[in-house]
């Protein structure tokens, strides 16, 4: 694999990271709740599906989740911990998004500066980008499981055979995400190791003539 195919991957797969973590974010998909009860006669649909901001319940049922507005004094601890838990998690994948943005930036002006320190250097950024997405999962998933024990502590048992929780492809996207920025990463270092071929040496040489 030569240099400019080496950068030319890490681009698009940055690029790709970007728009699979903005694309999760933005979406409601995140975890599900299917509710399967027999005899139900309510006019209202009783499963949901929720993302980092929205939960929808039913067809027309939408409700916009704000942790850092919310009244924490008549919650209980359970509660309060569940607050915090969405409050790291919505703190975290903003920022790796954000990080995402410049990272590729970087990455398009050290390419054409063909220097292997920078570029390992950008490598290493990447994969700390990285280590924010999958904070960001692994909390959100631990939130989960908490708030279901919760869920379970609330219900009775009768009711909960007919509930059916999953995680959501919204989900799925950001750990594709996540694979992609440790690709790029990765790419970032391999290039590192590689010369720039004729034709990049002569454009770096054009810019710095007018420079």
């Amino acid at each position: 694999m030569r240099y400019e195919v080496a950068v030319l991957l890490a681009e698009l797969t940055g690029l790709l990271s970007f728009s699979f973590l903005a694309l999760a974010i933005g979406t409601d998909y995140w975890y599900i709740v299917d509710v399967n009860k027999p005899n139900y006669t309510g006019s209202s649909d009783l499963s949901s599906h929720s993302g980092l901001w929205w939960i929808n319940e039913g067809e027309n049922s939408t409700s916009i989740i704000f942790p850092f507005a919310a009244n924490t004094t008549s919650l209980s601890e359970a509660e309060r911990h569940l607050l915090g838990l969405h409050k790291v998690v919505i703190i975290l994948l903003p920022i790796s998004l954000v990080l995402l943005v410049c990272g590729w930036i970087f990455g398009f002006v050290i390419s054409l500066a063909r220097s292997p320190n920078l570029l390992a250097g950008l490598a290493s950024y990447f994969l700390f980008c990285s280590l924010f997405t999958l904070s960001g999962v692994s909390i959100y998933i631990s939130y989960s499981h908490h708030a279901m024990e919760e869920f379970e502590r609330l219900v009775s048992p009768e009711d909960l055979v007919y509930v059916d929780v999953s995680f959501g492809w919204s989900l799925a996207v950001v750990w594709l995400s996540f694979g992609l920025e440790v690709t790029t990463g990765l790419l970032l270092m391999l290039s590192s190791v590689f010369k720039p071929t004729r034709w990049l040496v002569l454009l770096h040489r054009s810019h710095q003539r007018i420079g």
